[in-house]
């Protein structure tokens, strides 16, 4: 199986253990909002917290042993407008060791989270 299929399956059951194996103890993760940049541990806090973002549509772009760009629609458990979410990853040790996300909202009344107006 791809690192990026174990990934969205662990994900979407959100076992936080197969997660835990996925992820590289060195990961970084800078997500498409905020401004903010997270650890391994805050992204299996982040599935274990019971708010965890369901994806739908899950499509593999490309992936070897060093890169990988996937894309997917996702849906928000605070009822925030749904995305087009791309992720682009790099592996070390057959493991995510980095991820960004880059994102299209899917109506034009979308508010980022937090976001005053």
């Amino acid at each position: 199986m791809s690192i990026i299929a174990a990934y969205n399956e662990a994900w979407e059951n959100e076992n936080t253990e197969a997660l835990g194996e996925i992820i590289h103890d060195d990961c970084v993760f800078n997500p498409h909002v905020g401004g903010i940049t997270m650890s391994k541990s805050d992204i299996i806090g982040f599935v274990s917290g019971g708010n965890t973002p369901k994806s739908e549509q899950n499509r593999i772009l490309f992936e070897n042993d060093e890169v990988g760009v996937a894309h997917s629609i996702v849906h928000f458990a605070n009822g925030s407008t749904s995305e087009a979410v791309l992720s682009f990853m790099r592996f070390k040790d057959g493991k995510i060791v980095s991820m960004e996300t880059g994102a299209t909202p899917l109506s034009d009344d979308y508010k980022v989270v937090g976001q005053s107006n």
